[in-house]
C-alpha cells in the first residue's frame, strides 16, 4: 500500500538533516529531491498507468484497429497521493528512529 519511494527518499532527507542539519544545502537539496520523486510517483507515473488502461482498451475494441499487439501495456503505475503520504510518513518515522 505504502509507497516505497517516498519512504526511502523520505527516510534519507531526514537522516540528511540530522547528519548536516536542518538548515543546511544537503538537507534543502535532498528535500527537494524527495519531493520530486514523490510527484512522480503520484503524478507522472499515475498518469502513465492510467494512458495504458485506455491505450489497452482501444486495442481489444474488435474492428477498432488494424493493429496487433504482441503484449498489453502495464497499467499498474503510480501510487495513490495517499500511498505517497503514508510511504513519506513510514520514512520520517524509520529516519528520526535511526
Amino acid at each position: 500500500m505504502p509507497s516505497s519511494h517516498s519512504a526511502i527518499v523520505m527516510a534519507i532527507t531526514v537522516l540528511v538533516g540530522k547528519e548536516a542539519g536542518f538548515d543546511s544545502y544537503a538537507f534543502a537539496i535532498s528535500f527537494v529531491f524527495a519531493c520530486v520523486v514523490m510527484y512522480d510517483a503520484a503524478g507522472v507515473r499515475r498518469a502513465a498507468g492510467k494512458q495504458a488502461r485506455l491505450l489497452n482498451k482501444i486495442i481489444e475494441t474488435p474492428g477498432l484497429t488494424g493493429v496487433q499487439v504482441q503484449e498489453k501495456l502495464v497499467e499498474v503505475l503510480g501510487h495513490s497521493p495517499l500511498q505517497v503520504l503514508v510511504g513519506a510518513m513510514i520514512g520520517i518515522i524509520v529516519g528520526s528512529i535511526f
